[in-house]
């Protein structure tokens, strides 16, 4: 039964047995699992990606195999932070991301709040901005509206949040908040910002000199999930 279906959990071989006649405990049925060599874990969550996916990251891997930490260091990262409170009051957050929006209000959350950023960050040097496939990232008047600009985007594989340091930001961020416990909207707010004011520079150099690792990774597993 184990070899047939790794994903199942002890209560569901428990359950089987009995139905077969065989009468036992948990404890039982978790020391015949150790027994037999198998460790019990929760496994972990991944995308589900189809074969043209992983073949899209696997090639965008490949592209990028060569890239030093340093050119990763010039690529902005955008993503949004959704975080609720214990009753319906939530906020939104651009932590120099993005936000869950469409065309026409994220090319004004760029034009008004990432062009400033992005000029006081790089001056006059080129950097490369990468978002994901939102619709709002994908849209044609988006691509229009980099293209006047004269930014470069970065091409971005489906289902590939494990390719992106900032989620690991997201997820400090989370963790703090779920330590601060906000009870109002503006305690939700004023968590929110100590918690990313908290995560320090050499924190984000660990993540970008993570890159390479993560596209050697991808490579290894042919496309398929990684484990960051």
């Amino acid at each position: 039964i184990v070899e047939k279906d790794r994903f199942q959990t002890l209560g569901d071989l428990r359950k089987q047995w009995t139905e077969s006649g065989v009468e036992t405990s948990r404890a039982t049925v978790y020391r015949r699992v150790q027994e037999m060599g198998h460790r019990c874990r929760i496994s972990q969550v991944k995308p589900l990606l189809n074969q043209k996916q992983r073949q899209k990251r696997l090639t965008w891997a490949t592209e990028k195999q060569h890239w030093t930490v340093a050119q990763w260091s010039k690529r902005e990262m955008p993503k949004c932070l959704k975080s609720s409170v214990k009753y319906p009051q939530s906020v939104m957050v651009w932590g120099a991301m993005s936000a869950a929006v469409n065309a026409a209000s994220y090319q004004e959350i760029l034009e008004h709040f990432m062009l400033p950023y992005a000029e006081k960050l790089y001056g006059d040097e080129d950097f490369i901005f990468q978002h994901d496939l939102a619709p709002a990232h994908s849209a044609k008047t988006t691509g229009k509206w980099f293209t006047d600009h004269g930014i470069t985007v970065l091409n971005w594989p489906a289902n590939s949040p494990d390719l992106n340091p900032i989620e690991n930001l997201w997820d400090i961020v989370k963790r703090k908040l779920r330590d601060a416990r906000p009870n109002t909207l503006d305690e939700l707010k004023a968590a929110i910002e100590a918690s990313w004011a908290s995560i320090t520079p050499q924190q984000c150099h660990r993540l970008i000199a993570s890159m390479p690792r993560r596209i050697e990774a991808v490579i290894s597993a042919k496309g398929f999930p990684t484990k960051y």
